[in-house]
């Protein structure tokens, strides 16, 4: 097992989620690799946790990373969350990335959880995605 595309992976999937024009017209450029500090803005996407586990084989090393990335609003509902949800989804469904280190085999869709966050008007969608890598 490698570790070693984990900082690959991350930098290609907050470049591919900061260059789409259309999800600038959504939240900006308020993409961040952690939850924002300071004055949060009202709707904004953030990469989150990540397990990764080993999918080396005879062939080489590879990885499985399962990762989660958030939209958090603080809209009244549920709507502009899920526009900027389905958009990300639409950008890393089995997108094409080119990484710095290694190769992305494949990239897929796992889940998604829409809440309120408890105790404020703030709503949250965690969509997780699964990203198959190899480290040849």
């Amino acid at each position: 097992m490698s570790y070693g595309v984990s900082p690959a992976l991350q930098t290609a999937l907050y470049q591919a989620l900061s260059a789409d024009t259309i999800l600038a017209s959504l939240v900006g450029t308020a993409i961040f690799d952690a939850p924002p500090t300071g004055t949060v803005p009202a709707l904004y996407v953030s990469l989150g946790p990540e397990d990764v586990t080993d999918a080396s084989d005879k062939t080489g090393h590879g990885a499985r990373h399962d990762f989660t990335v958030s939209v958090v609003a603080d809209a009244a509902g549920f709507l502009t969350a899920k526009d900027v949800a389905a958009r990300i989804s639409d950008l890393l469904v089995d997108a094409d990335l080119t990484l710095t280190r290694g190769t992305l085999v494949g990239l897929y869709f796992l889940s998604a959880k829409a809440r309120r966050v408890q105790n404020s008007d703030v709503r949250r969608i965690d969509l997780r995605f699964r990203a198959r890598v190899e480290d040849n």
